[in-house]
């Protein structure tokens, strides 16, 4: 995978996903929230219960992801640019918005899950049935998923094992820290809206990026 495509390589393009990826998943959302009400309520091993539901749903959401863009790369490859073009506005648009807004965390309520089991399902239902998660996705992956750096697949594969790593790192760590990092999101809500701000301001670079190297290569 050492091609390149204008001149951004394999491992810059990694960088820049990964980057983007972290920055969205530590804003503070439904996710982070499902997480530590459950180990508020249930302990240690039900808020990482809840997190491993939470990473099934997105290992899903990169699968249908790498899928779309790769069907689209080898059926109708004349519609990948403008694919890109319109995930890179819809980014940029929610970038805007998050920069916009002040996100805040008055409270964290209690989970609902009583057994390990039932944390698991909760958080990969609640990740799945998030419609604004599907549009993401495909806003996001035309952005990254580049047939000339090699088979969409594994390029999808690598970004989805990063995917779900992230969410175990962040994830994870809240599930083990639940009451301290409830304390901090509560107490602290300059710095949660300063980091959906950021959030949005990778949002708004990445689409920007993404439209300046679409328009070279087309």
């Amino acid at each position: 995978m050492g091609h390149k495509v204008t001149d951004m390589t394999y491992s810059e393009n990694l960088w820049l996903f990964f980057t983007l990826l972290f920055g969205i998943i530590i804003v503070p959302g439904m996710d982070m929230l499902f997480v530590l009400a459950n180990a508020l309520t249930g302990g240690r091993r039900t808020g990482l219960a809840a997190t491993a539901g939470i990473m099934a749903g997105g290992a899903v959401h990169s699968l249908y992801g790498a899928i779309g863009v790769g069907l689209l790369a080898s059926l109708l490859p004349a519609l990948f640019n403008p694919l890109l073009f319109a995930g890179a506005a819809y980014m940029a648009w929610i970038g805007f918005g998050l920069v916009r807004s002040s996100i805040a965390v008055g409270s964290v309520g209690p989970g609902s899950a009583r057994t390990v089991w039932r944390a698991f399902r909760q958080g990969a239902l609640t990740c799945l049935i998030n419609p604004k998660a599907y549009l993401f996705m495909l806003a996001v992956y035309p952005q990254f998923l580049k047939p000339a750096y090699g088979p969409i697949w594994l390029q999808g594969l690598v970004m989805g094992l990063m995917t779900v790593a992230t969410q175990f790192a962040v994830y994870g760590a809240l599930a083990l820290t639940a009451g301290r990092s409830r304390d901090l999101l509560v107490a602290n809500p300059a710095a949660t809206a300063m980091a959906g701000r950021v959030a949005g301001l990778l949002l708004i670079l990445v689409s920007t990026l993404s439209v300046w190297h679409g328009w070279k290569s087309a």
